[in-house]
């Protein structure tokens, strides 16, 4: 089996079928999708062409799950990302969008970090099975956005200070202020 951090290869077929060269079987968008959210990277490559695929069967995979009534993406991004195409902010919406959802993830993790560290009641019995409950439940709750998340090393972790907070909310009125300007474009 290979290496967790080399991406899984599905080769497509001229039929379109997918096949998974790890498992040597047929695979579906919705196996495809089960690969990525359990923190696996996926390349997939069309067999006679060579070509690498893998966006567009992402984006595929996001347009199902969207036309399914599961949005993520509100309306008003959609059309953003649609204005992008045509317009000089494509040189910056990639960047932007990696930077935003880089926040997004750190800040789930360290929100979950918190929780144990502050927390007086870390050290019952069965608060590790609790714990991770409400990690499953943060994670279904938005979507899998985050690889995984870690408990602390240590429960030396300080906790957050109004400078975190004021480093915080300068982030997110950045973020506010990019939002302005890409729809402005």
């Amino acid at each position: 089996m290979a290496q967790a951090h080399e991406p899984l290869l599905i080769k497509r077929y001229a039929s379109r079928r997918l096949y998974n060269t790890e498992t040597s079987d047929y695979v579906t968008l919705d196996d495809i999708a089960g690969f990525i959210r359990a923190g696996r990277e996926v390349k997939i490559v069309d067999l006679k062409s060579g070509d690498d695929l893998t966006r567009q069967f992402l984006l595929q995979i996001i347009a199902e799950h969207e036309s399914r009534g599961e949005s993520v993406l509100p309306l008003a991004v959609l059309n953003d990302l649609v204005r992008s195409y045509t317009s000089q902010a494509q040189s910056v919406v990639p960047d932007f969008l990696a930077m935003s959802f880089d926040m997004l993830k750190q800040g789930q993790s360290a929100m979950m970090e918190n929780m144990s560290a502050i927390n007086p009641m870390a050290s019952m019995p069965g608060f590790e099975a609790m714990r991770a409950q409400q990690e499953a439940f943060m994670k279904a709750m938005t979507g899998g956005l985050g690889k995984t998340w870690s408990a602390p090393e240590e429960d030396d972790t300080p906790p957050a200070t109004a400078a975190d907070e004021d480093e915080l909310a300068q982030i997110k009125k950045q973020l506010a202020e990019l939002q302005t300007k890409l729809s402005k474009l």
